[in-house]
């Protein structure tokens, strides 16, 4: 007999599985395993992401993990930074390569360069890192040197990191340990003993579908192609892992919408009771991120412009019972709560609550200042 549940059920699974109800007290790379990763393209917002699930925190533990090799930082879902645990970065890695998305005429067309400049870029870029951190201008003029790619050189300058995509997906490079300001990169292995690699894709699919589902499910089979990849995957692929995982998937019903999560959860999703607990949450939380801004199991609809916005930015949230019901900023001392108020009433207490815990965390007093959300 097939499971059901409710959403607010799973809402509350899922704030238990995301640490955050109860707040966990797991170490920094527990937090990103857990997570399946934490975006970094802010690295505020990313310290902050792993910080509000843990029951005791310092700051500079990010960097501390990183510099110790327990996380790595790379280009991953979604084309990406995140926070990935070197043991597991591969198998998303790997889904990621899957793609072949470098192989597209549409990006050789935007782009300039082909798979077969993509190779020749992958040697160059693998010799010149070796065992060693290189700057990003150092690691251009590696690239200069080989006549044949000098011409990519400006794209390679670019932030964005575009044309390094497609060797951090198969394990080539990744961000070397903050030094200061700089940005440099180093080899994945390099930087951490734990790295195990690159794997095929279809033996990397179960464990990253499983780790997916186990944070954010029950979830479809296209939920989770859109966390991967947004529109880069096709869908045929991404459906035919999942149809291969029969003895790992359960399938429920979500409000009578079909739907799957790791076997090994479904008791534990059908004891998960509802609740109320508040909770601030940085921008780019994954929380959010996860199941996407899209669902509206998790942003109320009509209110997805205040929470995604435009160039890509995710604003921070107040979750309470795993509903996105408003969103956040500090400005002045102040911690500004804008409230969804088609949800209910604000729960004054619970957010003074949760304010006053962030305060502790970013070491500084915040006021609460509550009202309506616009819009």
């Amino acid at each position: 007999m097939t499971l059901q549940v409710e959403v607010e059920q799973v809402l509350a699974w899922r704030m238990s599985r995301n640490l955050l109800s109860p707040i966990g007290t797991a170490g920094v790379a527990e937090v990103a395993r857990r997570l399946c990763g934490v975006q970094a393209q802010v690295a505020s917002s990313a310290e902050l992401a792993v910080r509000v699930r843990r029951q005791k925190s310092k700051a500079g533990e990010v960097a501390d993990a990183l510099a110790k090799g327990d996380l790595i930082k790379t280009w991953a879902m979604r084309g990406t930074l995140h926070l990935l645990p070197p043991g597991e970065a591969g198998n998303f890695l790997s889904l990621m390569a899957a793609s072949r998305l470098w192989e597209r005429p549409s990006w050789e067309r935007y782009f300039g360069v082909g798979p077969d400049q993509i190779e020749r870029l992958r040697g160059v870029v693998r010799d010149a890192l070796g065992d060693r951190a290189l700057t990003r201008e150092e690691l251009v003029e590696a690239v200069i040197a080989e006549g044949s790619l000098a011409r990519v050189a400006d794209a390679l300058r670019s932030g964005w990191g575009t044309l390094l995509k497609p060797l951090s997906w198969q394990g080539d490079i990744c961000h070397a340990p903050a030094d200061g300001n700089r940005v440099a990169f180093m080899r994945p292995e390099a930087v951490s003993p734990g790295w195990k690699g690159v794997p095929d894709a279809d033996e990397a699919a179960p464990a990253a579908i499983t780790s997916y589902l186990g944070a954010y499910g029950p979830a479809t089979a296209d939920q989770f192609g859109s966390w991967l990849a947004g529109g880069w995957f096709g869908k045929r692929r991404i459906r035919a892992w999942f149809d291969s995982q029969d003895e790992l998937l359960a399938e429920v019903e979500v409000a009578g919408e079909p739907a799957f999560v790791p076997a090994q959860h479904v008791d534990e999703l059908a004891a998960a009771r509802p609740n109320l607990d508040v909770r601030l949450l940085p921008g780019f939380d994954q929380f959010v991120l996860g199941p996407g801004t899209k669902d509206p199991h998790i942003i109320p609809p009509g209110r997805r412009p205040l929470v995604s916005k435009q160039s890509g930015w995710i604003a921070p949230v107040v979750v309470c019972g795993g509903l996105v019901s408003g969103t956040w900023e500090i400005d002045d001392g102040a911690m500004r709560v804008s409230w969804f108020e088609e949800v209910g009433k604000p729960p004054m207490r619970a957010l003074g609550d949760e304010s006053e815990r962030l305060s502790g965390i970013l070491g500084t007093t915040l006021v609460l200042d509550v009202a309506p959300a616009g819009g």
